[in-house]
């Protein structure tokens, strides 16, 4: 069994590879994730390869194809799903809109919401509302962060018309982990379609898609996986494949004939591919899982977080000016937290001050509150400065 020292100093060696961390005391997983330097070299590496390559031919076209190839075999390995269903797009928002704008829509559908998502996903449901005739409505899984089923508030907001449910495995304001499989049951029992934003699940926790039983799951490379902005993807589960048609289309998707001219779409996740992308990012992104892989498993690596974010969360808790949203131990590697009395001004008052402290955290607007966020490699010294910072 290691240690806690072991522990530490394997740590320790462990973020040596991420500049990023150096000079900082960083709580901000949930928005970007620090790249390591083999990601951040594999960029430049890449490209210039590229360019001695081609970078434009045959043989240069054949490598960026094992390097697409090679990158939804990553991404795979940590969703445990075949790579065909892997789309490779630019981050999570886009997976989220072609997943909601590929389906058929008619006058008198109906899409439901939680009341923890973000801003992009509930302006899409909105303009899909708009257009279509198709009523958006939210149901309250805030109020069951401490309390309360949130599969029975989904229930009880289900219709017989409600073709999508739109919700984050991990929410991100306030860090509850839903109960995934058995929202998909439930979903799948009412003929609706399930969409889950994972913007704070992948790369944070161990995952079996293809268990959960979701219909699509969007994600990013950049947050907890700590790879390049500009990479994420799709998943799809294959039953609703055909039913799910391309909306951004390019040559990519299709599948062409002798004369160049497209007759079908491609296979799996590659029919809601577009066009020519940046492919020195996929490298990078591999570079980064592979490092994570390195250390330990997902399920350590999720046993680390909750280990860490139990320590955070016990720390605060025990501060007299400080109210965590959570009143039990989180289950994921968000912590947000309140301060007494305090006003939405105070919440921007806060992180800045941590800010000027080289400690960065972030405001959540709803429900007021200051998020910090805990990896795997975060260590109890520099959850301690935080503490010791807002003790001030």
């Amino acid at each position: 069994m290691i240690s806690l020292s072991d522990l530490q100093q394997s740590l320790h060696r462990h973020r040596e590879q991420f500049p990023a961390l150096a000079n900082k005391t960083y709580f901000n997983y949930g928005g970007q994730g620090p790249m390591p330097v083999a990601a951040i070299k594999a960029i430049s590496e890449t490209q210039m390869h590229i360019q001695q390559l081609g970078p434009f031919g045959n043989e240069v076209g054949r490598w960026i194809g094992k390097i697409i190839q090679a990158t939804k075999a990553a991404i795979a390995s940590e969703l445990n799903v075949p790579p065909s269903t892997i789309t490779l797009t630019e981050n999570v928002t886009v997976g989220c809109n072609i997943a909601m704008w590929g389906i058929e829509w008619q006058t008198g559908d109906h899409i439901l919401l939680s009341d923890c998502e973000h801003q992009g996903i509930i302006a899409i449901a909105q303009e899909i509302g708009r257009r279509f005739n198709v009523e958006v409505t939210t149901c309250p899984l805030m109020d069951t962060l401490n309390v309360g089923d949130p599969v029975e508030v989904i229930s009880q907001n289900l219709r017989p018309n409600t073709r999508l449910v739109v919700l984050s495995h991990i929410l991100w304001n306030t860090g509850q982990l839903l109960p995934l499989e058995k929202i998909s049951e439930l979903c799948r029992n009412n003929n609706s379609l399930l969409l889950v934003d994972a913007a704070q699940s992948v790369g944070a926790m161990p995952l079996n898609l293809t268990q959960l039983g979701v219909d699509f799951y969007a994600f990013t490379g950049h947050k907890w996986l700590c790879g390049p902005a500009g990479v994420g993807g799709l998943y799809v589960r294959p039953e609703v494949q055909a039913n799910l048609q391309p909306t951004f289309i390019g040559w990519r998707s299709v599948v062409i004939d002798e004369r160049s001219k497209p007759v079908d779409w491609e296979k799996g996740g590659q029919r809601y591919e577009v066009a020519t992308s940046d492919y020195p990012l996929y490298i990078a992104l591999q570079e980064a899982i592979a490092i994570h892989q390195q250390w330990g498993t997902p399920e350590k690596r999720y046993q680390q977080i909750c280990r860490n974010s139990e320590y955070l969360w016990r720390k605060l808790s025990a501060l007299p000016n400080i109210k965590c949203l959570r009143t039990s131990p989180p289950e994921s590697g968000l912590i947000s937290f309140q301060l007494a009395n305090q006003q939405p001004q105070t919440t921007s008052e806060v992180v800045q001050f941590l800010e000027s402290q080289r400690i960065f955290t972030r405001k959540i607007a709803d429900p007021n509150c200051v998020r910090a966020c805990v990896h795997y490699f975060t260590l109890e010294s520099e959850i301690d400065q935080l503490v010791e910072a807002l003790r001030e």
